[in-house]
């Protein structure tokens, strides 16, 4: 990525995966690719629709892209 502001760009995706990591896939340790497959799955459905996000002033990316008001989801547990 070269480019005027290509760096800013990696910010977001950085601290995305950095939350993924350390919420999702160091806690459950996966094993196999479709375990981890369903799990990623599983904790994106959680991020964006259940998680509040303290830039979206405590809201859930889902209402704020939407309007709608989003689903109170829990990251399942396996």
């Amino acid at each position: 990525m070269d480019g005027r502001g290509r760096a800013l760009d990696n910010i977001f995706v950085e601290r995305l995966w950095r939350t993924v990591k350390y919420e999702d896939v160091y806690i459950k340790g996966y094993q196999t690719i479709p375990e981890a497959q369903d799990g990623l799955k599983d904790y994106f459905d959680y991020y964006n629709m259940g998680r509040r996000q303290s830039s979206l002033n405590n809201q859930v990316p889902w209402t704020v892209f939407s309007g709608i008001e989003a689903l109170e989801l829990k990251p399942s547990v396996k």
